[in-house]
């Protein structure tokens, strides 16, 4: 029986984030997908996250899912099987992006989470495409269910996130990089630079993809996942 397979979403989604994968990848793995919710440093939410999880599995996470992943691959290197990075960035939050977070914060605690969210979006988060209202209805759901004291708890944890080269250069599991080429967010050349630190490691990049490679392009990143699992 292979590892339970570990899904982690990026800031403000929950396991809608990767529901064609759930549908067609619990056919034959044991698929869960874990909350990024709990805790106010990217330490604090790995530390309670290896308390709930299986003893042995294999680990994917989107964004900042995937910035906890590798806090947990830092942490507990013997329990993670296999180690899936997903449009995200292994390097501290710049000063510059932390101060932008602040007046987010200040207007998401006077009521305006959606503002925020669709401010932040709109630009940046996905490949031009007929399909990218649907997918955008669907992350500000995610977004109103969590709520704005979810959306201060992670900001807070991204502003003092650590530097994981380090982590992704003792990296010793199989290991696949994807990101979608249209991600302004993380853009390829931060997922080439990781697949480049971690030996062995694939990298996958979705033409036709911005941030969101689950949503955007499913069959595909399906396809992905499935094959670094086998």
């Amino acid at each position: 029986m292979p590892e339970p397979l570990v899904l982690l979403p990026g800031m403000m989604c929950d396991a809608r984030l990767f529901g064609p994968q759930i549908a067609e990848l619990s056919a034959d793995h044991t698929v869960v997908s874990a909350p990024i919710t709990r805790g106010e440093r990217i330490e604090e939410i790995a530390s309670g996250l290896l308390d709930q999880l299986p003893r042995r599995f294999a680990l994917a996470g989107l964004s900042m899912g995937g910035i906890v992943a590798m806090e947990i691959l830092r942490r507990a290197p013997d329990r993670v099987a296999k180690l899936a990075l997903l449009s995200t960035n292994p390097l501290p939050e710049t000063p510059q992006v932390a101060a932008t977070r602040e007046p987010q914060i200040v207007k998401v605690r006077t009521g305006k989470l959606r503002e925020v969210m669709q401010d932040e979006m709109k630009p940046r988060y996905l490949a031009p495409g007929g399909h990218s209202h649907d997918i955008l209805d669907l992350v500000m759901d995610m977004a109103d269910t969590l709520g704005p004291e979810i959306f201060v708890r992670q900001s807070r944890a991204l502003q003092r996130r650590k530097d994981q080269q380090a982590t992704l250069a003792k990296c010793k599991v199989p290991t696949l990089i994807l990101c979608g080429r249209h991600d302004q967010l993380c853009p390829v050349k931060r997922h080439t630079f990781m697949a480049e630190l971690i030996p062995g490691a694939k990298l996958v990049v979705l033409e036709n993809s911005g941030h969101l490679p689950p949503l955007e392009q499913p069959a595909e990143t399906t396809a992905a996942l499935r094959n670094w699992l086998a």
